[in-house]
């Protein structure tokens, strides 16, 4: 009779080893036919890479093999992975799993380059400092958004629209501050102004627009002329405060909206793009957006600050 050490050898070389059972395709997604990244198993039992399902859900809420409704699943914003299923791969295929991390870190470094194919979102003007609070519900945003986190950038170019080219040739980065989700995948992004930028060249990717972008830097002068740069700065602000004290019913509605006039930077040129309170102006001022675009790509402060001060005296002799 076989003592029971002898009993356990004999039953590991009748068993297979689990290397030996599965193969790399039964550790594929069925959705983008690599093997499985960061797994989740949804209620009605099938399993993705939690981008796949993302991505699936983004366009609807239902699994995209046997269509069960996932709204519950949805409305609940949490995808566990499947703990099992992560120790099988990393117990079975070691060197495919690293190999396929590596393939996710690679495509990540992609997605975090901040000149190259940045993601563009064509909606309205925004301006550096300034608060933009968007309403994200295209499949293909939800996507670029969730993105942006997941690179840990958390920024992504705002442009306008622009007839004869998908997109204006200047925007601004917008950096994500916060993300509200809602039940049905939609989701309110609050976000803020950074730096001004010019498009070099217009892309794509999985839908939505990118472009390869160089920052917009205001011109530094010194001596004399900067002193006749802040006189000018001095004498813009001090209309912009009397435009702010003289505004009718709109303006105490856009200053519900948008916040106080900000306060005078001591140092002029120590933003790349100039003082913030020119921008808050310029976002709130009844100007078309073709305008407002002119002002955005000038590099010359003095420029912008005159182009100021005739708007704001032509507003100022209007009767309140």
């Amino acid at each position: 009779p076989l003592d029971n050490e002898e009993e356990t050898a004999a039953a590991k070389c009748t068993q297979p080893c689990l290397g030996e059972s599965l193969s790399i395709s039964d550790l594929e997604c069925s959705l983008c036919i690599r093997m499985f990244f960061e797994p989740v198993t949804t209620p009605c039992g099938h399993t993705f890479c939690k981008e796949c399902l993302e991505r699936c859900l983004d366009h609807r809420p239902s699994c995209p093999l046997c269509k069960q409704s996932l709204r519950e699943y949805l409305k609940a914003g949490r995808y566990s992975p499947t703990v099992l299923l992560q120790d099988i791969m990393l117990a079975t295929f070691p060197t495919q799993l690293a190999e396929r991390r590596e393939l996710h870190r690679a495509e990540m470094a992609e997605l975090s380059n901040l000149t190259k194919n940045i993601p563009i979102f064509v909606c309205t003007m925004s301006f550096p400092g300034i608060a933009c609070p968007l309403h994200v519900f295209e499949p293909r945003y939800r996507l670029m958004i969730r993105r942006c986190q997941e690179s840990g950038t958390r920024r992504f170019g705002m442009c306008i629209y622009e007839s004869g080219k998908s997109f204006a040739d200047y925007g601004c980065m917008l950096e994500i501050r916060q993300v509200e989700l809602l039940a049905d995948g939609r989701s309110l992004v609050d976000t803020i102004g950074r730096r001004r930028f010019r498009v070099l060249s217009r892309g794509h990717r999985d839908g939505y627009h990118t472009a390869d972008i160089e920052y917009l830097e205001d011109k530094k002068v010194s001596g004399e002329e900067l002193q006749e740069l802040q006189c000018l700065h001095e004498s813009t602000y001090c209309l912009a405060q009397r435009f702010c004290e003289h505004g009718d019913l709109t303006s105490s509605h856009i200053l519900m909206q948008h916040g106080p006039l900000p306060e005078k930077e001591e140092n002029i040129q120590a933003s790349a793009d100039g003082p913030t309170w020119c921008w808050w102006l310029i976002s709130i001022l009844p100007l078309d957006p073709s305008y407002q675009l002119n002002l955005f790509s000038s590099t010359s402060l003095r420029a912008r600050l005159s182009q100021l001060q005739h708007i704001l005296t032509a507003l100022l002799q209007q009767p309140p």
